[in-house]
């Protein structure tokens, strides 16, 4: 067929599509008149649906905010409680007709029992799982009951730790964290380093009921390739059928309206409009089509993201009973794990070629799921955007995202890496608990693979390094017939199950059993694949060893911060600011190390905070300056090093933690050194062996030519030294040492203390990645105490520009305002003036620069010591 008669095809297609009213198809989403009752008492409480028990308790007022002080222990016994929900099903005559009525539960959490109309129809025990069950026998004319009956996961879960003569090595300071293991729940509900134990119960995704005859698309998958100057994509219909005969299947594949679907290959047809006979039940059509020219998806920062509306409608005769629709990305992805002359590699091509990957671990936005709107999403990935990331981890010990999540990571160019939902901790290896993991796996594997921004699968997170190296045989006190057993276990799950689903169900994705491949005590350690460095933090070394500590992919790494005063404001009160009060004590969820390795930390780099709010705030630059040295040290070292993530993007609730956008979204200090140290290009200038070495790094850029200009000068801003190198051309993907000099021989007899190094690029006489290096801890500088004007002024609509200048030196400024109004946001912070500098800091607002003016608040470095 050729490509003139496909459109004159389609035209008719999409005119019977719009216009042709199908019959055959309803469809409700149950979200009201739901209530909900202790199964104890059974006092019915109006609920909310899609929600959680405690969101409801919370919203009736029986409990006290969890997130508020020490409120977390006092309801805990919630989860030691069966629950029930229900709500009535208003049924018509005219869908008693149909040939099937479903419920289909998008996610409930965990343990549930469906009644309809007290008939039994459902048990379910995995919350990764979507269930759509036939209930029209069930059903009749007028109004009908649904009851889900929820059993409390400790009560299930607990008669199996009983049973089983070893205990799981599952911690993070929960004390029913072992319970974990037997629940296809999230494991982050039962407690974690950063998050509190809040182990919920509830109908978490939406609910619909669903009426239809004949036969019904169940789902659409794509798989693409680059094949030359050609995509080929290859497309998998699954159809349930309740009549036998004769049907039509029409795939549309279209971009900026044109259609652009070349040919159409299957033992099934020869031509785009797809005939095919239907007996009853399950049905699966296989087709594949190449695309010429294509306009290819690319991740953030390296391209466009282009997308094709891919269509499948079902016909009977002219009647349009189900349609499909998904946003396709052309593009290849390789993950690229292999020995090579330094070790091993790891790192992702994307459309051939090899990218570095800058971003970070990702938890849920919410102990309390259904609280994450779909405007929380959206910010979440404008943030994401903003700050240069081309990736994000969905990290195993969350949940596999909605929808929405992966539908944003299309539109924005975020590569996503999926971890499946273990952590940490092993697991059973019974036939039970494996036949369930695989129906999880099939599920989110098929929801999740049509997605362009899908790039790999991993098993699990730590459990692979933490066999070999965290001590839990002797620990547990396990025997050598347990450990073996816990091994194979660990081996069926990650080794067989899951990377055999992956291959089945989406061949040729990149599979790897465990997150980090290599453990991070030993220099080899770091020549082989992906690791998770956290000898700093964990292991107390100070921030410079991010320099040495170099490896082929980090996965993992990361520093504690306090979130802002308002953020803090919002679960404690002022009696409760000092970092050993209750409260704080409570929100701090790394109590192993937590606030005092924040405050050693401190006392190593900085001087002494004058009080609580400039400890909150000095923590949050200490935070930022060490992921800021993590950050350049990786990109420094590229290729051999191909990937930063840091831990950890965001916030499950309010508290001290690793995030870089604390719970409500409000962006740390952490978040803007991301950003710059993310941009495309930047300078890097560190000391190595007695020399001072700068380095000029490019991801994906135009081929342009850059100046390097250099100086050394006092804390006043008098110069001592400077150079400026030639004419140097931008190469992409290059990390380029651009100048080297002995230390000595830039201080000129000056002491580290007196002076700094400044270098900034200039392209088309503009400057760009200005970047400051200090020759001494910030403690041991003798700053002067800036004078810092701030002048605000109209910018582009929804923006005030405010104009920073500052008399002196001035590090580490931080702007704010008195009552920030939701979504006004600064587009920098926390920068280093130089004297006489001025520097235009957007601000998303649509109040005007008269508004804005009188609110601003300015504080550097200097405001915060003690005097």
């Amino acid at each position: 067929m050729n490509i003139s008669n496909i459109g004159r095809f389609f035209t008719v297609v999409f005119f019977l599509m719009g216009f042709t009213k199908s019959i055959y198809s309803q469809e409700i989403q149950l979200s009201s008149g739901w209530e909900f009752a202790r199964a104890d008492e059974k006092i019915w409480r109006p609920a909310t649906v899609p929600g959680t028990v405690h969101t409801d308790l919370l919203a009736q007022h029986l409990i006290p905010d969890p997130f508020k002080g020490t409120n977390e222990k006092n309801v805990q016994w919630v989860d030691k409680k069966d629950w029930e929900y229900h709500t009535k099903l208003p049924v018509t005559a005219e869908m008693l007709k149909q040939d099937v009525i479903e419920l289909e539960f998008k996610g409930l959490d965990t343990y549930a029992s469906i009644y309809v109309n007290d008939q039994l129809v459902k048990e379910t025990d995995n919350m990764f799982l979507a269930y759509i069950i036939d209930i029209k026998k069930y059903l009749k004319q007028g109004e009908n009951t649904l009851t889900v009956k929820f059993m409390s996961p400790i009560k299930h879960d607990m008669p199996f730790f009983l049973r089983d003569h070893v205990i799981y090595p599952a911690g993070n300071d929960a004390s029913d964290m072992p319970l974990s293991v037997y629940a296809r729940k999230a494991p982050y509900h039962y407690g974690w380093d950063w998050g509190p134990r809040l182990v919920t119960s509830g109908i978490w995704r939406p609910v619909i009921l669903r009426a239809w005859s004949n036969a019904i698309i169940r789902d659409v998958t794509y798989t693409t390739s680059l094949q030359g100057k050609k995509a080929h994509v290859d497309m998998n219909i699954t159809v349930s059928a309740t009549r036998k005969g004769n049907y039509t299947l029409i795939p549309s594949f279209k971009f900026m309206n044109k259609e652009i679907l070349t040919s159409v290959q299957s033992h099934l047809f020869n031509n785009v409009s797809i005939p095919v006979t239907l007996s009853t039940g399950d049905f699966s059509s296989a087709a594949s089509f190449d695309v010429d020219a294509p306009q290819l998806w690319w991740p953030n920062g390296m391209g466009e993201q282009h997308l094709y509306d891919a269509t499948v409608s079902l016909l009977k005769d002219k009647d349009v009973l189900s349609v499909k629709n998904k946003k396709v990305g052309l593009r290849s992805i390789e993950i690229v794990n292999k020995p090579d002359s330094a070790g091993e590699s790891f790192y992702v091509k994307v459309n051939g070629r090899a990218t570095f990957m800058k971003g970070a671990n990702y938890i849920p936005q919410d102990n309390f799921l259904p609280r994450v709107t779909p405007e929380k999403y959206q910010q979440l990935f404008r943030d994401m955007q903003e700050s240069n990331f081309n990736m994000v981890r969905v990290w195993g010990g969350g949940i596999y995202e909605d929808d929405l999540f992966y539908d944003l990571a299309d539109k924005t160019g975020m590569l996503v890496w999926q971890d499946f939902l273990f952590a940490c901790t092993l697991y059973p290896g019974d036939k039970n608990f494996l036949d369930n993991v695989k129906a999880e796996a099939i599920y989110n594997i098929n929801r999740l693979k049509s997605h362009p921004s899908l790039a790999l699968w991993c098993g699990n997170n730590e459990v692979g390094v933490a066999i070999k190296n965290w001590g839990w045989k002797d620990g547990y006190a396990y025997t050598d017939e347990q450990w073996t057993q816990l091994q194979q276990d660990y081996d069926k799950l990650f080794k067989d199950l899951l990377p055999s689903l992956v291959n089945k169900y989406d061949a040729g994705r990149f599979y790897f059993a465990s997150s980090p491949i290599s453990n991070w005590g030993t220099k080899e350690d770091f020549t082989k694949g992906d690791n998770h460095y956290w000898g700093v933090w964990h292991g107390m070394e100070w921030f410079e060893a991010f320099n040495e500590r170099i490896p082929r992919f980090m996965s993992e790494y990361g520093f504690q911060s306090f979130p802002s005063l308002e953020t803090i404001d919002s679960f404690a009160t002022k009696e409760d600011y000092h970092i050993f009060s209750n409260v704080m004590q409570s929100h701090q969820k790394s109590p192993a190390k937590g606030n005092t390795a924040i405050k050693i930390y401190m006392d190593h780099y900085y001087r002494q905070p004058k009080d609580f709010s400039s400890f909150v705030y000095l923590s949050q630059v200490l935070q930022a300056e060490g992921m800021k040295m993590a950050i350049e040290a990786h990109r420094r070292n590229m290729p051999y090093c191909m990937g930063t993530l840091y831990w950890q993007l965001n916030d499950v609730w309010p508290g001290p933690s690793w995030s870089g956008r604390d719970y409500y979204g409000r962006w740390k200090a952490l978040q803007y050194y991301a950003k710059r140290a993310f941009e495309p290009v930047i300078l890097s200038t560190v000391e190595e062996n007695n020399k001072l070495k700068t380095y000029l790094i490019a991801d994906a850029i135009k081929a342009q030519d850059a100046v390097v200009e250099m100086k050394l000068m006092d804390l006043s801003g008098n110069i001592i030294w400077e150079k400026k190198t030639a004419r140097i051309k931008l190469q992409e993907d290059k990390s380029l040492l651009v100048n080297e000099v002995p230390v000595d021989e830039i201080l000129k007899g000056k002491g580290r203390k007196e002076v700094i190094f400044y270098a900034q690029l200039l392209i088309n006489g503009n400057v760009k990645s200005p970047n400051i290096f200090y020759f001494a801890k910030a403690k041991d500088l003798d700053l002067p105490a800036p004078s810092i004007s701030v002048l605000c002024k109209a910018g582009a609509e929804g923006e005030v520009n405010l104009h920073i200048k500052s008399d002196k030196l001035a590090r580490n400024i931080r702007l704010s305002l008195n009552g920030t109004i939701d979504h006004e946001h600064f587009q920098d912070n926390y920068f280093d003036l130089l004297p006489g500098e001025e520097k235009v800091v957007k601000l998303n607002t649509y109040r005007k620069p008269e508004i804005i003016q009188p609110l601003v608040n300015v504080t550097s470095l200097v405001d915060s010591y003690k005097k």
